[in-house]
């Protein structure tokens, strides 16, 4: 009788530490391998990228030779990354299969948008490289030469970002597509640790 009436009590006890230091989360044991894979992370390395798109945009918009901004890339391609980015932090911070389904989508897209982005900077490469070589051999004018060195390496620099982030999107893609595949629940204990009381001297 002893050893059930303890049990019983420490049954109880571990009820009441967990109400009070823990936060219990019901959640798919995919989608919490999901949660595992860190997306805030990911997501605030995509918040940079798009942060980049954004800002290099305003610069290629002024240039007189085709950039591209004749399509609006870094803008619309910078939104994307942005809107990617802030889903992916939300959805660790608060977890659900539907915002999984919803951060599947923009990922989709995001990576349509960057085969479109990266099929015109490479014709945007072979035009630069082009005026290059007209800049260098006939006209002489050194200023123009460096112009365009200046523009062929921001593209690049937005090119190979674009190029990040897709590995990273297709990293996404395929953990939420898992994320999305099981309906069975599990109670998921978050530790949160007690404050800690103060002792008098």
């Amino acid at each position: 009788m002893e050893d059930t009436e303890s049990t019983t009590a420490e049954r109880k006890t571990g009820k009441d530490v967990i109400q009070e230091g823990d936060q219990v989360l019901m959640c798919s044991k995919p989608l919490h391998r999901f949660i595992q894979r860190e997306p805030k992370s990911l997501g605030i390395v995509i918040l940079i990228c798009g942060c980049a798109e954004l800002l290099m945009g305003f610069q290629l918009a002024g240039e007189s030779v085709q950039t591209s901004c004749v399509i609006y890339i870094p803008f619309w391609q910078g939104a994307l990354f942005l809107v990617c980015g802030n889903l992916s932090i939300y959805t660790e911070v608060h977890p659900s299969k539907k915002m999984v389904t919803v951060c599947l989508a923009m990922y989709v897209v995001s990576l349509l948008g960057i085969v479109v982005s990266t099929v015109f900077r490479i014709y945007c490469f072979t035009e630069y490289g082009y005026l290059t070589y007209m800049a260098k051999k006939y006209s002489g004018d050194t200023w123009a030469f460096k112009r365009m060195e200046q523009l062929f390496g921001i593209e690049g620099i937005l090119f190979t970002s674009s190029l990040c982030v897709s590995g990273l999107l297709i990293f996404l893609c395929a953990v939420a597509r898992l994320a999305l595949k099981s309906t069975h629940t599990q109670v998921i204990v978050q530790r949160i640790p007690a404050p800690q009381s103060e002792t008098s001297n």
